[in-house]
């Protein structure tokens, strides 16, 4: 009789395959209010690597963290109205407190926008306090209809970043650089993740902002994810708290400003993107435990062979963690760390310490082979290169091969069925766009002829990128 698989294989039933991998990867579990979760401490450790590489890129972009309040005065929100109406579907309130009914309803923090405006109206005097750039680590929550663990759920963690800047063109500048080289960086040099950069069509930017740069990713599935977005607030914002500042010459000046965040969704982009029947398959450059040896039985020669193996492992750099549960059958220890997706696992038996050898298994490539002991400090750091390249090179395959060129409404939202749609905009519009979302397929974002991201929605030869999005 054939072995059941460990998870749904993915061609069976792929939404299913998900919550069997998260949740027997141990990366999280439902929690108990419906949309809530539980990260778990491989799940969390996935996310701490992801703010390590997120914070240092956004602290080398001149920003420094703080720290705003979870509770937001309800009355906050009214004062910018395209803002309020965007988040009202979304919004928990807070109306008794204390077992007392609250003279003033709050909100529980949905995105910071507003508070952040509150006080940078108070600490914004001159063009000597510009720019100010600020960021916080934190959690939200928006009440999600249809919750999925990491994807979409009521509460999650994210930074989210907000700057004031004297000029327009000093805050579009901030704008792009955010999206550019902390975001765009972070997804494909430590992710691995092919991304599209793109800007935002009216009806799917963010609410109360004039401009929305986005990075859309394809997953496993040939859906679109939403990974990142840096927004262009304009004056908005400035006009509905009075954010001024004294300009150079005397006056009386408005702030123009951006806001922009990464959340707990790129957990869940990992899993979906990356992972395979088998497991997860981590980037060797995000992994926590980049390497696992694991001894293949408990006799001294092989723990000591084991131990002295992961002390130059970690002299060479990398990130390692020694397996020696030898009381656990070598087999269930296999398949938890190819459910892990940690890069590589080096396999010690007595044999192989008779031989000066051990297995070299790599869980990216998807191979394995004898490898002289004395040589792994040497090996490996080149191995976790190549296969960190090769996880973006096979996340650009898939867009490229599922990507089709389309020149009407009926074959973009065909080709979404399977996969993303490319079609001139000045052909689509704002009429295509909508007959799109009938149809629950949206324009992800708007490119230039060349890839770029435009300077605006209705510049000569724009493209617009259409798919069926988590």
């Amino acid at each position: 009789m054939a072995k059941a698989p460990v998870l749904t294989p993915q061609a069976d039933d792929f939404p299913r395959w998900y919550q069997d991998l998260v949740s027997k990867a141990e990366l999280a579990d439902i929690g108990p209010v419906r949309g809530t979760m539980v990260i778990r401490p491989y799940g969390y450790g996935l996310w701490e690597r992801m703010q390590q590489e997120v914070d240092a890129r956004i602290k080398a972009a001149g920003a420094q963290n703080a720290y705003f309040p979870l509770f937001i005065p309800q009355a906050y929100l009214t004062k910018e109205a395209e803002h309020v109406e965007g988040f009202a579907p979304e919004l928990a309130v807070v109306t008794h407190g204390g077992g007392k009914e609250l003279e003033k309803p709050v909100v529980v923090r949905p995105t910071s926008e507003t508070i952040v405006n509150d006080y940078f109206s108070k600490w914004v005097q001159s063009y000597r306090d510009l720019p100010l750039l600020i960021n916080q680590w934190a959690n939200v929550v928006r009440w999600e209809l249809r919750p999925r663990v990491f994807l979409r759920t009521t509460e999650f963690l994210w930074q989210e970043g907000h700057t004031a800047h004297a000029t327009y063109e000093e805050a579009r500048g901030y704008a792009a650089h955010i999206h550019q080289e902390v975001y765009a960086d972070f997804l494909e040099n430590v992710l691995a993740m092919d991304v599209v950069p793109g800007r935002k069509t009216v009806r799917e930017r963010f609410a109360g902002a004039i401009n929305t740069l986005t990075l859309e990713g394809m997953m496993g599935d040939g859906k679109a994810l939403q990974l990142t977005t840096s927004h262009e607030l304009g004056q908005n914002f400035a006009k509905a708290f009075e954010t001024r500042y004294l300009s150079k010459d005397g006056r009386e000046e408005y702030v123009w400003q951006t806001s922009w965040g990464s959340t707990t969704r790129m957990v869940g982009a990992l899993v979906i993107m990356h992972g395979d029947d088998d497991g997860l398959r981590i980037p060797p450059r995000l992994a926590p435990v980049q390497v696992v040896i694991v001894a293949v039985k408990g006799d001294d020669a092989v723990l000591d062979t084991v131990h002295g193996i992961a002390d130059r492992l970690k002299t060479a750099g990398i990130r390692v963690h020694v397996d020696d549960r030898t009381d656990t059958p070598f087999g269930r220890r296999a398949v938890d760390w190819e459910l892990k997706g940690v890069p590589v696992r080096v396999e010690v038996g007595p044999r192989d310490v008779e031989n000066g050898t051990a297995v070299l298994v790599r869980r990216v490539a998807g191979c394995k082979e004898p490898t002289p002991i004395g040589a792994l400090s040497e090996i490996l750091p080149t191995v976790l290169e190549d296969d960190q390249a090769l996880l973006l090179a096979q996340s650009r395959k898939r867009r490229n091969d599922r990507t089709v060129e389309v020149t009407t409404v009926e074959e973009a939202a065909e080709a979404a069925s399977i996969g993303w749609a490319r079609i001139a905009w000045e052909t689509l519009g704002v009429h295509g766009e909508a007959k799109l979302a009938e149809q629950v397929v949206t324009v992800r974002c708007l490119i230039a002829a060349d890839g770029s991201v435009p300077e605006s929605d209705d510049q000569p030869g724009n493209i617009a990128v259409v798919a069926r999005a988590y």
